[in-house]
């Protein structure tokens, strides 16, 4: 949800109203090749569809503004192919969104998807933009009761589809429904008790629990940057109305986040930086800092029953928004509802990488392959085809799932694959990273420890640049700048001798002290590079992903596989926060979302332990107060140990298979 703003509206309606977003950068610069090929693209599709706008009657006589793009060749049916928004069902062009039957955008989705014929349909949520009626941030599905104008997702698509099904002529009855980032979490939603025409669904990068892991918080802490970032343009306006027809950029009067925030400290600090429109929805996701009704109320996962839809749901392993809402929201379909299509693509993308890039790469990484094209063509493509057209092609594996390291996709009847084995990789004295644990003949449990300072005014950075928001390609960014900071244990295995395959989620379990009464640990899993690696990396060509020098040596690179923070005071309950005793060892364990990765032969694992990851993470003052309401004074130097003996045996639990 809290993607960058390049991407907001680019996102907005996924891959069903899509702009060519390069051919419109160009016309800016007055680029007349630019302008022939954008015009002959919407002429192209005018030529083959008719737009139409409906206000559809919702059962409470709420109307929701409906954009329609129906197949002109009338010799045959179609089936419906949905998406549902709260960043406006308008044609997004030149900087800015338009409503209205003459506006048409240059592709209505994947190629695929636009010669094959369907009957396109994108509309806006209750609330936003032209539609009618009451807006909730992330829908609760199960509220008491309802105040004049909310309504629930499930609801508003079952009388959605069921007026589409009688008005829009040419229909073979049948309806799919896909979104990316928050319309993900509305096509979720959407299918909950579904209707028996909806017999395709692909949530993908959906929301599932704001502060279980997905876009808000992470182990209880607060991602500041991406938050910040997006509330400051994701603003409340009247509706029913066509505003804002483009999204303002925030004036950090700066071109480094980490000087920005770290001049203002604290949350109080940060949230006077915004207007009271800005403040509107992200005051309530800093105040309500605990694991309150507020989110739990907002959890979709528990309602995810009674869909009787096929479904694929889609992420990227390095979505630096979403994701563990796609790994949640599989999970929970697959708990809920026995007997359904239930399946899973993860592949090496950033968030909505799937439906409008190569995939090629990311940052300096590269994944040997067209990812993103291979995905449109082979996995998406075919599924709705199957289930809305009845084209019978492969069967279509539960999970697929792209292996980074050795960069090949790979295919299991669940995920995590069922033949991966626990084990653990225990820290050692002098930063060794191995599969035992401390011998017996050790020194004595309390005496056998790493530890570092941590302090809240000079925080570690989560990347060795200054940048604004979020860059994407963070999660996969060079680690050796935080490796050589005294605020940074390093724990690292021998040279491998063969390949390691982790899956699954990765469980830290250490074992700390500190001299303060919160803190928070950040556990970063990385793979580190031989010194000597053959030429061929270098930067992506893509500006968008582009860092450093394009002639830099991969050689030794500390590669960030998998990281994330847990605030401390939750070590037993978010709910119920405690502090933590000066001194007091205590034990730390806490999830961090799935990955598929191989560290190959000649190269190593490491794990990172710091306290501060800023600002993708807010500052923990390290003194037991609610943050949001944190001064200035409140935030302290501690001491951080982290023991490692027999009994006190920090580490990380993860899951292995064998190829």
């Amino acid at each position: 949800m809290f993607k960058t703003l390049a991407l907001t509206f680019c996102l907005t309606l996924t891959m069903l109203v899509q702009t060519n977003a390069n051919a419109f950068d160009r016309l800016k610069g007055g680029d007349d090749e630019a302008e022939k090929e954008v015009d002959a693209a919407k002429n192209t599709l005018k030529a083959r569809y008719t737009k139409y706008e409906f206000q559809i009657p919702m059962r409470d006589g709420v109307k929701l503004f409906t954009a329609v793009y129906a197949p002109k060749d009338a010799s045959k049916t179609y089936p419906f192919l949905m998406t549902r928004t709260p960043y406006g069902a308008g044609v997004f062009e030149q900087g800015e969104s338009h409503y209205g039957v003459d506006y048409f955008p240059t592709r209505l989705g994947p190629k695929e998807f636009q010669d094959s014929g369907y009957i396109f349909v994108v509309q806006d949520v209750r609330g936003r933009f032209l539609s009618e009626g009451v807006w909730q941030e992330m829908t609760p599905h199960a509220k008491a009761s309802l105040a004049p104008g909310e309504g629930t997702e499930s609801r508003d698509m079952y009388d959605t589809v069921e007026w589409l099904l009688k008005n829009v002529k040419n229909n073979n009855g049948k309806v799919g429904i896909l979104g990316t980032s928050y319309p993900g979490f509305y096509t979720s939603a959407s299918i909950i008790d579904s209707h028996p025409a909806i017999k395709a669904a692909s949530p993908q990068a959906p929301i599932a629990d704001l502060f279980m892991g997905d876009d808000s918080y992470h182990g209880g802490a607060f991602m500041l940057s991406g938050n910040f970032d997006f509330y400051a343009s994701f603003t409340q306006e009247q509706n029913p109305t066509t505003l804002p027809k483009k999204w303002e950029k925030f004036d950090y009067g700066t071109e480094d986040a980490y000087q920005f925030f770290l001049s203002k400290l604290s949350l109080p600090n940060i949230l006077a930086t915004m207007n009271p429109k800005q403040r509107a929805y992200f005051e309530p996701t800093i105040a309500h800092s605990t694991y309150d009704e507020f989110w739990k109320s907002r959890n979709i996962a528990p309602h995810l029953k009674n869909i009787k839809a096929a479904v694929l749901t889609v992420g990227g392993w390095y979505d630096a928004e979403d994701l563990q809402g796609p790994l949640t929201t599989y999970q929970s379909i697959e708990k809920n509802n026995p007997g359904i299509f239930n399946g899973i693509v993860m592949g090496p993308w950033v968030h909505g990488a799937w439906g409008r890039l190569d995939g090629e790469k990311l940052g300096y990484v590269n994944f040997d392959s067209k990812t993103g094209e291979h995905f449109r063509k082979n996995i998406l493509f075919p599924f709705f085809e199957q289930y809305l057209k009845g084209v019978v092609g492969k069967p279509i594996p539960e999970a697929q799932v792209f292996e980074t390291g050795t960069n090949i996709w790979r295919n299991y009847d669940a995920w995590p694959p069922r033949e991966a084995k626990p084990r653990t990789l225990y820290f050692g004295a002098n930063g060794s990273l191995t599969w035992t644990k401390a011998s017996e003949a050790s020194p004595s449990n309390e005496n056998n420890f790493d530890e570092y300072t941590s302090d809240p005014r000079k925080p570690v950075p989560y990347i060795n640049y200054p940048a604004l928001g979020v860059p994407q390609e963070y999660m996969v960014s060079d680690q050796r700048f935080a490796s050589t900071r005294p605020d940074v244990l390093t724990y690292q295995t021998e040279v491998l001798e063969q390949d390691v395959t982790l899956v699954g989620s990765l469980n830290p379990s250490l074992f700390v002290s500190t001299t303060g009464t919160d803190g928070d640990w950040v556990v970063k899993l990385i793979d580190v590079y031989p010194s000597e690696f053959p030429a061929g990396g270098g930067a992506s060509k893509d500006k968008s992903n582009d860092v450093g020098s394009p002639s830099l040596s991969l050689g030794a690179y500390q590669q960030l596989v998998r990281g994330g923070p847990f605030r401390g005071k939750f070590r037993n309950s978010f709910e119920k926060p405690e502090p933590f005793t000066p001194g007091k060892i205590e034990r730390l364990s806490f999830v961090l979302p799935d990955i598929n990765h191989t560290f190959r032969r000649g190269h190593r694992i490491m794990v990172q332990v710091q306290s501060t990851w800023f600002p993708l993470v807010d500052l923990n003052p390290q003194t037991f107060v609610d943050i949001p309401k944190a001064k200035p004074e409140d935030f302290q130097k501690a001491t951080q140990r982290v023991f490692r003996s027999r009994e006190l045996n920090s580490g990380i639990n993860v899951q292995v298979i064998s190829n």
